[in-house]
């Protein structure tokens, strides 16, 4: 692990920083002024930094754009005594990991940058990944056809519009088609149009003029020109507000932009990869969402099956996630039972793809013993089914059709019709107390039918018993 540094132009909060992160074991390094660390990043990098937002000379917010101009991911943490909206949107809008106000507790401040190395490493590992494993992991029919369209893609600057549930690996695709195209060796960079408020996300896709807006004390490139040459994700374009519709539709019809209080038109090169979970014809109609701009997305459009149309995929998917969380935790990885095989391979995954990873994770750490049993499995995940069950009968006749075809089982057709005529008749029995003339009468069906259904499907006929007692 690289060096915290620390930019702070207050002696005493350099020394504060030093002894905390010795005692933590956290290697440092620290910096009086934004410029010596300016110097020293032509010839090294931290794995985060922690920078005073006002010193002499070089300021914070400076020493916070080069940084994520060369380093994109590298989280910084911007500090100052001056807590005012202004700084903080300030550093927010340059990139900023987080704001933290002075006087500040020093083992939050401890715990923020633990935070931040946290996320840092995650990116590094995430970097690392496709060297050791497979990007997008599927076998099903709908899977395959994604990573065929992904190879015909391969070649092509053609924007993208991803459609798909939340949690079904959109992003992870985006990255796919960036990484397999002619612009891999550019910028990949991705942006959540439902993350942040208006006048934020102006200012986060096309930058802005030094004294834009209050706060704005720098000229600060937006993602369209961090991604020069390379390739934009949208996420969620569905919930971008309508006017700054217009200006991305003008970007991608012109190829240009200004920045926000800017006068100077600026060149954008870069492919636009766009996604969203909602159904865009229908905003479009709801007056929502611009029809141009549907148009202009829809160019190729490529759908992402949600986890219920894969099954097979699910315990494929399972035993990655094990093994991925085993391998960042430091363990064995841990093994799957047939019953929660089963169990798993059967449920219907709302979050699809990412809460199958976040189960996988917490087995990893909270299941007791290095098999997964049904009992070990997250209560809220069972209750889930249970809830399902419990309130539509058709999710839970399909959730045993699944269930009985990842088993194997064959003739289902026959025995589930007997089952579901068995549970029908005793059911209509007991509601006439056992009189079958009646019971028929409920069930459309004539009195011969019924006595020959009881008989052939095994319904008890002994004295006294609900299904033959005679009218």
């Amino acid at each position: 692990m690289k060096p915290v540094w620390v930019v702070d132009d207050d002696r005493s909060i350099r020394w504060v920083f030093e002894k905390a992160l010795a005692r933590e074991g956290i290697p440092h390094r620290s910096f009086g002024l934004a410029t010596e660390a300016l110097e020293a990043l032509a010839t090294d990098s931290p794995q985060v930094l922690v920078s005073d937002i006002r010193m002499p000379g070089t300021s914070g917010l400076e020493l916070l754009q080069t940084v994520k101009a060369r380093f994109p991911s590298l989280p910084v943490i911007i500090m100052t005594a001056y807590s005012d909206l202004e700084s903080a949107v300030a550093a927010f809008q340059g990139g900023a990991f987080e704001y933290l106000p002075k006087p500040f507790d020093v083992d939050q401040a401890v715990e923020l940058i633990r935070r931040a190395l946290d996320e840092s490493l995650r990116d590094e590992s995430a970097e690392e990944a496709p060297a050791s494993s497979p990007e997008i992991l599927g076998q099903a029919p709908s899977m395959q056809e994604v990573f065929r369209a992904i190879g015909r893609l391969s070649q092509s600057s053609a924007t993208v519009l991803l459609t798909g549930e939340s949690g079904s690996g959109k992003e992870l695709v985006a990255r796919a088609l960036h990484r397999h195209s002619p612009r891999a060796g550019k910028p990949f960079v991705a942006i959540n149009t439902a993350a942040m408020p208006k006048d934020l996300l102006e200012s986060e896709l096309f930058g802005h003029e030094r004294g834009a807006f209050t706060g704005a004390q720098q000229m600060r490139r937006g993602r369209f020109e961090q991604a020069e040459g390379g390739t934009l994700f949208l996420d969620e374009i569905g919930d971008m507000p309508f006017d700054l519709q217009t200006r991305l539709l003008r970007v991608l019809s012109d190829g240009q932009f200004y920045r926000v209080g800017g006068h100077q038109p600026l060149k954008a090169n870069v492919r636009v990869i766009a996604a969203t979970h909602q159904d865009l014809e229908a905003r479009v109609r709801e007056g929502l969402f611009r029809e141009d701009l549907y148009h202009r997305l829809n160019v190729i459009r490529l759908r992402l099956p949600p986890l219920r149309e894969r099954r097979e995929d699910i315990v494929l998917l399972a035993k990655h996630f094990l093994a991925k969380s085993a391998r960042e935790l430091g363990t064995e990885p841990k093994r799957l039972s047939d019953e929660a095989t089963n169990f798993l391979a059967a449920h219907d995954w709302p979050g699809n793809v990412r809460q199958l990873e976040n189960v996988c994770h917490w087995l990893t750490v909270m299941a007791p013993g290095q098999s997964i049993e049904l009992p070990d499995l997250p209560p809220e995940l069972r209750q889930e089914t249970s809830r399902a069950s419990e309130g539509d009968w058709t999710t839970a006749l399909q959730r045993e059709v699944e269930k009985a075809l990842v088993r194997g089982e064959s003739d289902l057709m026959d025995s589930m019709t007997r089952t579901f005529e068995r549970i029908l008749i005793a059911r209509a029995l007991a509601h006439t107390g056992g009189r079958r003339i009646e019971a028929a009468n409920l069930l459309g069906i004539g009195r011969n039918t019924i006595t020959r259904k009881i008989a052939d499907l095994g319904i008890e006929d002994k004295p006294g018993s609900v299904a033959t007692s005679h009218s």
